[in-house]
């Protein structure tokens, strides 16, 4: 790694961190209880509709003890026969901020579909840094992930 891509990247995670301040949350879809996953946006629709579609508490579903929103019936029950394709990666945190080690809150419009696996991101701004080196990041943060997945949100991002 050049000495330009070193700062880049710090620079990156040190935005990645003044960002979660505010936008952080203390969750991990995929072992926090009563949590509304991807602020009740709709997993399946990133898939069948190729969009952010905001889901209807009429229709639920509860995956690794997160509680999933779809905008109709037959969406819950897609997400129902096979949560796994479904499901955000990395807990529904942030891809980049996983690749920086850290664990961020993401935007539900920040979104791609990648390999079929839904990846989320902080926000647009993150995302089109994160889309410069899609299969580098997801890599990076796939090796990270195994290392923080059972720190706490309020842990790891202190560090």
């Amino acid at each position: 790694m050049n000495i330009t891509t070193l700062i880049k990247s710090v620079a990156i995670a040190a935005t990645l961190a003044i960002s979660s301040v505010s936008f952080a949350a203390d969750i991990d879809v995929s072992t926090n209880a009563n949590d509304l996953a991807i602020h009740g946006y709709d997993a399946v629709s990133y898939f069948t509709d190729s969009k952010a579609t905001k889901g209807n508490q009429k229709y639920t579903a509860t995956y690794k003890s997160a509680i999933y929103q779809f905008s109709s019936e037959e969406n819950r029950n897609d997400f129902k026969k096979n949560p796994e394709k479904f499901a955000p990666q990395f807990g529904g945190y942030c891809a980049m901020g996983v690749a920086l080690n850290k664990k961020l809150d993401t935007d539900p419009t920040a979104w791609k579909i990648v390999d079929g696996k839904l990846y989320l991101n902080l926000n647009k701004a993150v995302q089109k840094k994160w889309s410069t080196d899609i299969p580098g990041y997801i890599t990076t943060a796939d090796r990270v992930w195994s290392g923080i997945q059972g720190v706490s949100v309020a842990q790891l991002n202190a560090e």
